[in-house]
């Protein structure tokens, strides 16, 4: 049986990781990168393909989180993303200027 004050400290612990690393690490989406939360469900599955999660925590709740959006269940979250105001946009901005042959 799960013990209900676990989980709650596990999914309180998920909604202050950040991803470190990868696609959607700082680097691409600075300060932080993406809170784990709002990693798309391809994502993590890709890691279920190619060799398995991280090791440690990140590993255990990127984990966790695969299991939690397979079943269904990623509004879960939702208080987590209204208090950052909404999901994290993942697109890149379109691009606004384009040039048409030689000035």
């Amino acid at each position: 049986m799960i013990d209900p004050e676990e989980a709650a400290q596990t999914l309180a612990e998920i909604g202050r990781w950040h991803m470190p690393f990868g696609r959607y690490g700082p680097k691409e989406y600075p300060p932080r990168g993406v809170p784990l939360f709002d990693l798309p469900f391809e994502y993590l599955q890709w890691f279920t393909h190619h060799g398995g999660f991280p090791s440690g925590r990140l590993g255990e709740l990127m984990e966790l989180l695969y299991h939690i959006k397979k079943d269904g269940s990623d509004e879960v979250f939702a208080p987590f993303r209204m208090r950052n105001g909404g999901r994290t946009k993942l697109r890149k901005p379109a691009r606004r200027e384009w040039q048409f042959g030689e000035d």
